[in-house]
């Protein structure tokens, strides 16, 4: 075993309790007081200093190593739950009603305070480590919070590396890849405005709001195999489509909201489906003599991993795992993920971590309310951190 894996053993039980308290108490983002309580407390306890409020919730705590050096690298973990009703009936199942962890970064929290405290008892490198503790991912904006917060100028660093575990993905295994790795994400909302009437009298006196919906959905969907480039992966569906009343089947709405996202993997095609978006909206609104409004909401840009620091967080998990248990060709996927802003501000890479996989072949995906985060990663995960460390600031 690596003398890492052998060292963190130690600290795996504190680890599951804090990682199954923090799920037990899920606080949406920009909410996570009590979660920041926890964690800015461990770290005290370590003797880490530790800055709070920095992006309203999010906590940053620095270490310094005791080998000569001036480089200095941050790493990130997310706090925030999830607006989802949990269903795994476990013992540490969340206990507010509507709200869990259905995206593991309970698991996130506790693997990176388990990396803290492994290096303030072992700080062997050189320079600074700068442990970031975000809030609010999950479409709140919390990166961008911290960084408007002067994250990076506050706890200056060269470069800043992030983590997700992924379903699916077998335990003991790491997957990466260097250029654009996620999508950039926009969530959307378009509405359509008429008169509205009765549906079986005068619905010759009335603009209808459906008929430009129904056209709006069926158009949207030719935007990615008619404007957008064969070669350029993008998404786009329909989440919600609400108008009129199921109590009154005879009224023709005035006013129907759909709501979607969009997922692109470039500034020109992000653009590009924005541009179509309202386009088509206008045109089938007024085809109808109706009128549409459209908002879209950016939830990040895409993630973009730098080449070099991709390799440095490739060899930091092969160091642990060995080579061929880390995937540095994994294939770009379409989730989105706020931590790409960061990646905007510094250098650095995103890495998934396996979060296992059943005996029939079998996972529980994110966001569903079955999902529940791997505690037998938790050391693993915290051992990466650490292993990223001691490849970045090695000194001289």
């Amino acid at each position: 075993m690596h003398p890492i894996l052998a060292g963190m053993a130690a600290y795996r039980d504190e680890l599951v309790a804090i990682r199954r308290d923090i799920h037990a108490y899920p606080e949406l983002g920009f909410e996570e007081v009590r979660t920041t309580g926890i964690v800015a407390d461990k770290l005290r306890s370590w003797g880490l200093a530790v800055t709070e409020g920095v992006g309203l919730t999010g906590v940053v705590a620095t270490l310094t190593g005791r080998r000569p050096g001036q480089g200095a690298i941050a790493l990130r973990a997310d706090m925030d739950a999830l607006s989802i009703r949990e269903e795994t009936g476990l013992p540490h199942a969340s206990r507010i009603p509507g709200t869990m962890h259905a995206c593991g970064h309970d698991g996130h929290t506790a693997m990176l305070l388990g990396a803290a405290r492994y290096l303030a008892e072992h700080p062997d490198f050189a320079g600074e480590v700068h442990f970031v503790f975000q809030p609010a991912e999950e479409g709140r904006g919390g990166a961008v919070r911290m960084l408007e917060d002067g994250l990076f100028s506050r706890f200056p660093c060269d470069a800043v590396y992030g983590m997700h575990n992924r379903p699916g993905l077998p335990v003991g295994q790491f997957a990466l890849r260097p250029g654009p790795a996620m999508a950039a994400a926009d969530f959307w909302t378009v509405t359509f405005h008429g008169t509205g009437g009765h549906g079986g009298s005068t619905p010759h006196l009335a603009t209808d709001t459906t008929i430009s919906a129904a056209h709006f959905i069926l158009a949207l969907q030719n935007v990615i195999g008619r404007d957008v480039p064969a070669m350029e992966p993008a998404v786009v569906s329909v989440g919600s489509v609400n108008g009129g009343s199921p109590f009154s089947p005879n009224v023709m709405p005035s006013e129907v909201v759909i709501t979607g996202t969009t997922r692109t993997f470039s500034d020109e095609m992000q653009a590009l489906m924005r541009r179509r978006m309202k386009e088509l909206a206008e045109a089938h609104a007024g085809a109808q003599g109706c009128t549409a409004e459209v908002e879209c909401h950016g939830l990040g840009p895409v993630l973009v991993n730098d080449p070099e620091h991709t390799t440095v967080a490739a060899r930091a998990a092969a160091a642990l795992v060995g080579e061929a248990a880390v995937d540095s060709a994994f294939r770009p996927i379409t989730g989105g993920e706020d931590f790409a802003d960061m990646l905007r501000a510094k250098p650095g890479s995103f890495i998934f971590i396996g979060n296992g996989v059943a005996a029939d072949g079998s996972s529980h995906a994110l966001h569903t309310p079955h999902y529940d985060f791997n505690d037998d990663i938790l050391t693993l995960g915290a051992s990466y951190w650490v292993s990223l460390v001691q490849q970045e600031l090695a000194g001289v």
